[in-house]
C-alpha cells in the first residue's frame, strides 16, 4: 500500500524544485547567470524550465563534480563512468534521471565538471566569508566560478547551496588543507646541531619574524642525518606567504637547512 516517489525522476518533483528559480529571481531580479549543482538532474531541470520560461535571458548551467559527471556524459552521449570517493556526496549519483535529462536537453542546458580541489576550496571560502557551513554538493555551484572564472567574470551571478551536512572533522579538514594551500599554514623540516638552546633560538626567530608556532616534532634516533644532528619539524601559522618566506629567511639566517612541505 506505499506509493513510491521518485527523488528526482518525476515531473511534480522537478516542478517542485524549480520554485527555488522563483525565488532566486525575486531575491537577484539582476540576475545574469546561474548555477545549480546536478545530482539526478531535477532541481537543473526544474529551475532552468522556470528560468528560461520567465528569464530566458539568464545563462542557466549545472555543475558536477569530476568523479561523478554522469548529466554531462549522458548529455555528451557519451556511456556513464562514474565513481570513486568525493567529498560531494550529495551529487553522487550512478545515473541521472531520464525525465531531467529530456529537459536540459530540450533546454540546451550545459554541465560544467570540476574537480575535488575546487569544492573543497569553496566549502573553505563559504565558511570564513560568507560564515556558511556548506556541504560538498552544496559548495558545487561555487566551485564552478573558481573552476571557470572566465565564464562568470563580469556577470552577476546566482548559486543555490543546497545542503550543509557535513562531518565537522571532514569541515576541519578541509579548513586546514585550504590555509595550507593559502600559504596561511608553513611546514618546515630543519636539519639541526643536537644541542641545548637550538630549539629556542629557532623559536625565537620565528617569533620576531610574526609566526606562531602550532606544532613541533623533534626527532633524534629516525630522521637524524648524524648522531650529533636532529631533525625538527615545525608547522607555524602565518599571514600569507610573504610572512611564510620571512620566516624562511630569518631561519636560513641562522645557517639552518630549511627544507618546505
Amino acid at each position: 500500500g506505499l506509493t513510491f516517489i521518485h527523488p528526482y525522476d518525476d515531473p511534480a518533483v522537478i516542478a517542485g524544485q524549480g520554485t527555488l528559480a522563483l525565488e532566486m529571481l525575486e531575491d537577484a531580479p539582476a540576475l545574469q547567470a546561474a548555477i545549480f549543482p546536478v545530482g539526478g538532474g531535477g532541481m537543473l531541470a526544474g529551475c532552468a524550465g522556470a528560468i528560461r520560461e520567465l528569464r530566458p535571458e539568464i545563462t542557466v548551467f549545472g555543475v558536477e563534480v569530476e568523479g561523478y559527471p554522469a548529466m554531462a556524459q549522458r548529455l555528451a552521449g557519451q556511456p556513464v563512468s562514474v565513481g570513486g570517493p568525493t567529498i560531494a556526496e550529495g551529487i553522487a549519483v550512478r545515473d541521472v534521471g531520464e525525465v531531467p535529462l529530456s529537459q536540459l536537453r530540450r533546454l540546451g542546458i550545459e554541465v560544467l565538471v570540476v574537480p575535488e580541489r575546487a569544492v573543497e576550496q569553496a566549502i573553505a571560502l563559504l565558511a570564513e566569508g560568507a560564515k556558511l557551513v556548506a556541504e560538498g554538493a552544496g559548495a558545487a555551484g561555487l566551485a564552478a566560478i573558481l573552476a571557470f572564472p572566465e565564464r562568470f567574470a563580469g556577470l552577476a551571478t546566482g548559486t543555490v547551496i543546497c545542503g550543509g551536512n557535513i562531518d565537522a572533522r571532514i569541515l576541519a579538514n578541509v579548513l586546514l588543507r585550504n590555509l595550507l594551500r593559502d600559504g596561511r599554514i608553513l611546514r618546515l623540516h630543519l636539519d639541526i646541531p643536537d644541542r641545548p638552546g637550538v630549539l629556542a633560538d629557532i623559536a625565537m626567530r620565528v617569533a620576531a619574524a610574526g609566526g606562531n608556532v602550532i606544532e613541533v616534532s623533534h626527532q633524534r634516533l629516525f630522521a637524524a642525518p648524524s648522531v650529533q644532528s636532529a631533525e625538527l619539524e615545525l608547522m607555524i601559522e602565518v599571514r600569507d606567504t610573504v610572512q611564510g618566506n620571512a620566516i624562511v629567511a630569518a631561519l636560513e639566517a641562522g645557517h639552518y637547512i630549511v627544507r618546505r612541505g
